[in-house]
């Protein structure tokens, strides 16, 4: 059950959040022309749209989205991307997801691009819940929390109103 108790970021604290990584990315790309944002697919990919709109009105970057499509339950199983290899190969990218728990799906979309020649990679999310099972961090976040095992963080981005809960 969802309810305003268990929100631990709201619209405006998203917004701002949303806006804070974006300048970071800039700041860390000035002397690029180009940065791919490679969204996991779900909300990754929605985070990466939004980060995408902050970009293109702060910057005079040229963004490309790619959408990744990795199985979180099989992370083994091949990965995807919307774009082709030599759309991103030496250029900038930055790999996005939401919440970074246990570093499962971001390490394996890290696999991924360790295959391709980048000019630089890093990585950013949402929520970082300080319980990783892999040496992986995010270079940009929007907040850390140390929260218990049990507990999840659910980032709903909707057309009405973007919220993340501690479930």
């Amino acid at each position: 059950m969802k309810t305003s108790d268990n929100i631990i970021l709201n619209q405006l604290q998203i917004s701002q959040k949303i806006k804070r990584i974006a300048y970071q990315i800039y700041e860390s790309n000035t002397a690029e022309k180009e940065v791919i944002l490679a969204g996991i697919i779900g909300n990754g990919y929605l985070f990466a749209e939004k980060l995408e709109i902050i970009l293109k009105e702060i910057s005079p970057l040229k963004v490309t989205i790619c959408k990744v499509t990795i199985d979180k339950k099989k992370p083994l199983k091949p990965i995807t991307t919307s774009l082709n290899v030599e759309d991103y190969k030496n250029k900038s990218l930055v790999l996005v997801d939401d919440v970074l728990s246990s570093g499962t799906t971001l390490i394996y979309g890290i696999k991924h691009f360790l295959d391709v020649p980048l000019k630089s990679f890093k990585t950013a999310v949402l929520v970082n819940r300080n319980h990783k099972k892999y040496p992986v961090k995010a270079d940009f976040k929007g907040i850390s929390l140390s929260t218990s095992v049990k507990e999840h963080i659910h980032v709903d981005f909707s057309e009405k109103e973007d919220v993340a809960y501690l479930i």
